[in-house]
């Protein structure tokens, strides 16, 4: 078998992944509704959060929805199409949303795509994810805690329930969203990290 249809299908599962992860939802929505270049509001992050700092709760829901489906989407493309790459098509969606190549790679902080890639590869761990996520949103109104937590059980919900396939991924994964979460978890430390429906000081 030539070498290069043995190398072809992680390739093109990596490509496949980062080019959909590597959509930036937020931007393009915002600039539709004209609501301004989302780098440039607020925390100039290009996430649903960021998103909702523009005062329209319909842009930020559409983006949340959007970011999460691009990482299941990838996962789940590249499943019928090449399969047995689903974890490279997961992996690139969330560095694509992390470090989009047409944003000079200053993407997303992860936390809907990653919840996709987890949703696409494991329904029962994404359940877990979403329940760690929205139910802290709903409880501490703390965005970037909520984020971090659901990163986090992601693995060890994997590892609950006997997908050690995915725990590597998933560990990785979330060690990236913290550190996309540096500086909130500075201005946490300093009891300075806003909530959300409440403007920074």
């Amino acid at each position: 078998m030539p070498s290069e249809i043995l190398w072809f299908p992680p390739v093109a599962a990596l490509l496949i992944g980062y080019l959909l992860g590597s959509i930036p939802w937020g931007i393009l929505l915002t600039r539709i509704a004209g609501a301004g270049d989302l780098r440039s509001i607020g925390s100039g992050n290009i996430g649903a959060t960021n998103v909702l700092r523009t005062g329209r709760k319909g842009l930020a829901a559409a983006t949340l929805l959007l970011d999460l489906l691009k990482g299941a989407a990838a996962v789940w493309i590249v499943a019928a199409w090449f399969p047995g790459e689903e974890l490279v098509a997961g992996a690139a969606a969330f560095v694509g949303h992390c470090y989009p190549l047409w944003l000079r790679f200053r993407g997303g902080k992860g936390v809907a795509t990653m919840m996709g890639v987890v949703v696409a590869l494991s329904p029962m761990a994404g359940l877990v994810y979403a329940v760690v996520w929205l139910g802290l949103l709903a409880t501490i109104r703390i965005s970037s805690v909520a984020g971090m937590a659901a990163a986090v059980a992601a693995p060890v919900a994997a590892a609950a329930l006997g997908r050690f396939d995915l725990v590597v991924l998933f560990l990785g994964l979330a060690l990236i969203v913290l550190w996309k979460h540096r500086e909130n978890i500075e201005r946490l430390v300093a009891g300075t990290e806003p909530r959300i429906g409440r403007k920074r000081g």
